[in-house]
């Protein structure tokens, strides 16, 4: 039983007038208003008026039966539950209601169980028609607050991007301050890893989800911000790439940025000489379901095989490894390559 601070009102719709009138006679009791319909078109009139809690259908009625007028019921302006009303050997019907949207059903008969159970399904129906608005009502405040929350996050990552793309602005003004080789490329370097994350945000911001990157499309514009900041006269090797449809995380997205701005620097730097012709490969694949390997290289002349190591300052390797360590994978070479063949495996 529910706890009811104003009186439940009932449409009974029903063409035994004796028992019509004994369901509002002892329903009353119980603190229901209960209004009496003799055939299935005057109650379907009388609730299309609205303000019902609860209806009780019956199935034989003169003109139309319950179960022709229950699918207009349901289907008007908010509704309400509707109990049918069936005889004890229409278990069928009941069947047939209960799929046509009743919410529950009562079995008809002379006795004084009948007002009994009646009222315990009303009560039922309608504490389950509430609980099902709350969630309704919940679910709807979630997709608010989940949307609200999307919103702040774009905005977060517009901000983001921005501020980072105004300081990779400053570096680029800065390095136009100085004339020393050496100190302009590692601020070059300094400026494609700022624009490595840089980029992960803007992405973030035009995307309709905040949890993941399409790491393809977002290393084909990072390759060609690579391209446009590392060699801005055409005079840095051809950089390719070959991916395939991946999505990551945000945070595995700004790790393999990162190593991909690092790799391609290096490879820039070091497979060719000035002036010299060159392809370097980007290659995003597959290696089963639930990993991907990125590759890395060049045709240059490869690693020096008494130092085993890439060439340079030793702060790209650092940075790479710490990359690589938040993806719980390592960067290996593959030394049957001529030039440098970097690969990486990672969990998608």
């Amino acid at each position: 039983m529910i706890d009811l601070k104003r009186a439940v009102r009932l449409l009974y719709v029903d063409d035994d007038v004796a028992l019509a009138r004994l369901v509002q006679k002892e329903l009353g009791r119980h603190g229901y208003d209960v209004v009496c319909a003799h055939d299935g078109d005057e109650g379907l009139r009388l609730m299309a008026g609205g303000g019902w809690d609860a209806c009780a259908l019956d199935h034989y009625m003169p003109g139309r039966d319950g179960i022709d007028v229950l699918p207009e019921m349901i289907a008007l302006p908010e509704a309400p539950p509707v109990v049918y009303v069936t005889g004890a050997q229409e278990g069928a019907l009941a069947v047939a209601a209960l799929r046509a949207g009743a919410a529950d059903y009562v079995i008809k008969d002379v006795s004084s169980d009948f007002v009994t159970l009646l009222r315990n399904a009303v009560d039922d129906a309608m504490m389950r028609r509430r609980l099902q608005r709350e969630h309704e009502s919940a679910q709807a405040e979630i997709a608010a607050a989940r949307d609200r929350a999307e919103a702040m996050l774009r905005e977060v990552n517009h901000r983001v991007g921005n501020s980072l793309q105004l300081v990779s602005s400053f570096i680029s003004l800065q390095s136009r301050q100085l004339k020393d080789e050496g100190a302009r490329g590692a601020l070059r370097e300094a400026q494609a890893r700022i624009e490595a994350v840089a980029h992960v945000h803007r992405r973030l911001y035009t995307s309709g989800d905040m949890a993941t990157v399409a790491l393809d499309e977002y290393l084909r514009g990072l390759i060609d911000e690579l391209g446009q900041s590392l060699g801005p006269d055409g005079s840095s090797p051809d950089l390719r790439l070959e991916a395939e449809p991946l999505t990551v995380s945000t945070d595995q997205a700004v790790s393999l940025g990162v190593i991909v701005s690092e790799l391609v620097t290096n490879a820039v730097k070091y497979a060719y000489a000035p002036g010299q012709s060159g392809e370097i490969r980007v290659r995003l694949e597959k290696a089963d379901g639930h990993r991907a390997v990125l590759t890395v290289e060049d045709d240059g002349p490869g690693i020096d095989a008494a130092d085993d190591k890439p060439k340079g300052t030793g702060l790209g390797r650092k940075i790479i490894a710490a990359m690589a360590g938040g993806l719980k994978s390592a960067l290996e070479f593959d030394p049957a390559h001529t030039g440098v063949r970097a690969r990486l495996a990672f969990d998608l």
